[in-house]
């Protein structure tokens, strides 16, 4: 089997992971284990000179325009770490694998990761379906998962000390940003298209959610399976149904590829996506289909020509171009968000880094608001998710613009 996998160690060079992909019953059995599992590895990866980390991120798959930026966010913010001298005096080991957007790659990558390069903690991992089939595995290996980049329930659900979230799940989110969306547009038949699978249904529970609540059903319903690019009969239903509003389960091309056929189609009416849908490729590549989309957003996609940037995020977009010679978009800033967070609580943790120590540092001290954007995050000996604001974007003039204040 050929495995594309990239491992970045200030930038060095390529392994390959053992093989060998666990069973569905061996993976339930470490879910409900994890929780009681030993310490032998708990401090695993940090070294006298060196600290390693790990990440999975989708860099040959359908997601791979988020998991290349992503890593690149990561790689700059290591790389400034280590040039100011790292943390305690020790480097940071940034070690990337590419799971294509698979869950069984995803687990042979974890077990590369865990085994092969001892990493310290898995930072910032990219997907639902990668992060539901690899933390049982990180956390048997009592190895702190931190921040997967996906929304669902499942990062911080059920309590456990080393699973820390930092966005905001799709139900709590979709429900908020449908709850103002109703209040603004006094939208009253709302159909819903999303993606049959664990996150479509994510988005799909926040929907119904909001609905009940304002004493309203939705009027039709389609779902597609992962990997659709033919949207035609799903719309053809929904259309049907005439609805003011549409909501999407959907991330990148299914977004653009379902607007564009509900356009096709004649639909006049408006459309609302999850947080997956709040991509700057989508604005991008999607062109007058996707102008107007609403959908709901953590951090503001940064654009270096806009006139009420602050001085600190022109520097950061300058930084980002000169490294890799093209500007950079939400998912970069993520990539070096989500290790910025660490590389500050392991700075806290103090000389002696060990889980423990890291864990009460996650634990003791916000990570506040920045020039970034983004909102504040906070955990606690008892609270796991990290945020539960978004705010509400939509496309004018093929750029994300941020149209409300935080929603809880």
């Amino acid at each position: 089997m050929n495995r594309r996998r990239t491992a970045i160690a200030g930038l060095a060079g390529l392994m390959v992971a053992p093989g060998g992909v666990p069973s569905v019953a061996r993976i339930a059995g470490i879910a409900m284990t994890a929780a009681s599992a030993g310490a032998h590895a708990a401090d695993q990866g940090v070294h006298k000179t060196e600290i390693v980390i790990g990440t999975i991120q989708d860099l040959s798959g359908p997601i791979a325009v988020l998991g290349k930026p992503i890593q690149n966010g990561m790689i700059l913010r290591v790389e400034q770490v280590n040039t100011a001298g790292g943390i305690h005096g020790r480097k940071l080991k940034l070690v990337v694998e590419d799971s294509g957007y698979d869950p069984k790659k995803a687990v042979l990558a974890a077990q590369k990761l865990l085994s092969q390069d001892q990493i310290f903690a898995m930072v910032g991992s990219l997907g639902t379906v990668v992060s539901l089939s690899t933390t049982p595995l990180v956390l048997e290996k009592g190895v702190p998962h931190l921040f997967p980049v996906t929304a669902h329930h499942g990062n911080y659900e059920p309590f456990h000390r080393l699973k820390f979230a930092a966005f905001t799940p799709y139900p709590d989110s979709t429900k908020a940003g449908l709850r103002e969306m109703l209040r603004m547009r006094g939208y009253r038949k709302i159909g819903i298209l999303y993606q049959d699978d664990e996150y479509g249904l994510e988005v799909l529970r926040g929907t119904e959610a909001a609905l009940k609540e304002a004493g309203l059903a939705l009027v039709e319903r389609a779902s597609y399976k992962r990997g659709a690019t033919d949207f035609s009969s799903q719309m053809q239903k929904l259309r049907a149904a005439a609805p003011d509003l549409i909501v999407l389960g959907t991330i990148v091309r299914e977004t653009i590829g379902a607007m564009a056929a509900g356009r096709q189609l004649g639909y006049g009416g408006d459309f609302f996506g999850s947080q997956a849908a709040y991509m700057p490729a989508v604005a991008k590549a999607g062109g007058k289909a996707v102008e107007g989309l609403y959908a709901m957003a953590e951090t503001p996609t940064p654009y270096r020509d806009d006139p009420g940037n602050p001085k600190a995020l022109n520097e950061w977009l300058d930084a980002y171009r000169q490294r890799f010679g093209e500007d950079a978009d939400l998912w970069s800033l993520t990539g070096w968000l989500l290790v910025d967070m660490f590389a500050k609580a392991a700075e806290r943790a103090g000389p002696n880094l060990t889980v423990d120590a890291l864990v009460k540092s996650l634990e003791g001290a916000p990570y506040p608001r920045s020039f970034l954007g983004t909102p504040e995050y906070t955990f606690g000996p008892d609270k796991r998710l990290g945020n539960n604001q978004t705010r509400i974007a939509q496309i004018v003039g093929g750029r994300w613009t941020t149209i409300s204040d935080f929603l809880k």
